[in-house]
């Protein structure tokens, strides 16, 4: 079921012949340099302090300092965490769309899916609205964001099958390629999204949206007959 359409700076600093300075002075200056610029280079958001706190929580997105501070390592942090989960612009600014994507998947209790404890299990939060996979009882693939049904198409909450699967399936209703398509119930399934996901306002007609890369990994874990649990409700259906 298809959702609605419209989914350094560098620095090198030189002693002066015969001014006796050191190696180690002259790498520290250079590395002052740099890390400044490349700081200065982006911006601090308004949930800065926030978004450092959950991407320490969640791991995995290097170093971060909890004090609402940029710092060239927060930036690095910041953009890897905005590319992976297809943020744009992905410059390292803590907006409003960074800490909420941030916020859900911290908020995500994997542990409510209630996975099965032998073979696989796709779990998905509609009250956060994340998704993630579960293997004999344990995580998997870890949370990851989706979109499902926006009010009047609310995706149920319900333990289901994978039906039927197609690389590629076209939505007679609402005429749109449905890639990586995976359906558990009715006309309902997992399938890459084709607007952008973070528009918020957006909903789709009770399907699981999923960005690219986790439509193709869910995709290639799926088989016919596998269990998909959906748990909560989706804010505003």
């Amino acid at each position: 079921m298809a959702m609605l359409v419209g989914g350094g700076l560098g620095a090198v600093a030189l002693a002066p012949a015969g001014a006796g300075a050191s190696a180690p002075v002259t790498a520290a200056v250079a590395t002052t340099v740099v890390t400044k610029a490349a700081a200065a280079s982006c911006a601090t958001g308004k949930y800065q302090k926030q978004v450092e706190g959950y991407l320490k929580q969640l791991g995995g997105y290097g170093t971060v300092t909890v004090d609402g501070k940029q710092s060239t390592a927060d930036c690095a942090a910041i953009v890897k965490f905005q590319k992976r989960f297809g943020i744009q612009p992905a410059k390292g600014l803590a907006g409003p769309t960074t800490y909420d994507v941030a916020k859900r998947l911290a908020s995500t209790k994997t542990s409510k899916c209630k996975a099965k404890k032998k073979g696989i299990t796709f779990c998905v939060d509609l009250t956060h609205q994340t998704s993630w996979v579960m293997k004999n009882g344990k995580v998997h693939l870890k949370p990851t964001v989706v979109r499902t049904g926006m009010k009047g198409y609310r995706t149920p909450a319900g333990t289901y099958k994978i039906n039927k699967r197609t690389k590629k399936e076209w939505s007679d209703p609402y005429e749109v390629w449905l890639p990586y398509w995976q359906r558990f119930i009715g006309g309902m399934g997992f399938h890459q999204t084709t607007t952008y996901i973070h528009d918020k306002w957006r909903g789709s007609h009770g399907c699981v949206n999923l960005l690219q890369a986790d439509a193709k990994k869910y995709y290639s874990i799926g088989k016919i007959g596998m269990t998909v649990k959906t748990i909560g409700r989706r804010p505003g259906t």
